[in-house]
């Protein structure tokens, strides 16, 4: 049980660094501009936590596949398909998971006002360097939240990875997609180990999500 379990943390951790890198910017974007673009890209971050996770995955196969939009000039680039690999379980789990890093960024950064940014650049510093040096430290704690939320959403992951990576032991066999196979086996053992150590690790994550976030709003993607 251990190759799905680390497997799964593997992924997630993959998943939370680029979702960091790739969410914190668009999270600001979302927080500060007037764009008229800001609720149809509200809605397209926040669609995966509405629309079924096999319709995610099925869009994602087809795309992802060898002939897809995506994955056949990664194949032409790589000799290797996105599909059944565990480039293709990232690419899923980032857009799955989305709107549990953006959202509680966006919130953070909204929290911070325009208080502190005026003051940085009555200093001199420039927006980038507002937001490096003020922005992300006053919204440490929503770092925290979408990084916590994030991990532990991939590492729940089901219908959309099974969708675009199959069962591959040691490639793309991920928690989830292994207390299924054990549940099909009538080795109910087995899920029942790995059920509940999901089980557990959710729960606290969400004890470690309220204290951090006592008495505060916006933790949590709405």
């Amino acid at each position: 049980m251990s190759g799905p379990i680390w497997l799964s943390i593997h992924l997630a951790g993959v998943t939370v660094a680029v979702l960091m890198v790739l969410g914190a910017p668009l999270a600001w974007w979302l927080a500060r501009t007037r764009s008229r673009w800001r609720v149809p890209v509200n809605a397209v971050v926040t669609l995966p936590l509405v629309l079924p996770p096999t319709v995610l995955g099925f869009y994602l196969l087809i795309l992802l596949g060898p002939n897809g939009a995506i994955g056949a000039p990664w194949v032409a680039l790589t000799g290797e398909t996105l599909t059944f690999s565990f480039t293709g379980l990232v690419v899923t789990s980032v857009l799955y998971s989305l709107p549990f890093v953006v959202q509680p960024l966006r919130d953070a950064f909204q929290a911070v006002g325009d208080g502190p940014l005026e003051a940085a650049a009555v200093l001199g510093a420039r927006p980038l360097d507002a937001f490096f040096t003020v922005a992300c430290p006053l919204a440490g704690r929503g770092f925290l939240s979408a990084a916590v939320l994030g991990f532990a959403h991939t590492l729940g992951e089901f219908g959309a990875v099974l969708m675009v990576g199959g069962s591959i032991p040691g490639e793309t066999r991920v928690v989830a997609i292994a207390i299924y196979e054990h549940v099909e086996t009538l080795d109910y053992a087995s899920a029942h180990a790995l059920s509940a150590g999901l089980l557990g690790f959710s729960f606290v994550t969400l004890l470690v999500l309220y204290g951090l976030n006592h008495g505060r709003r916006g933790a949590f993607p709405a």
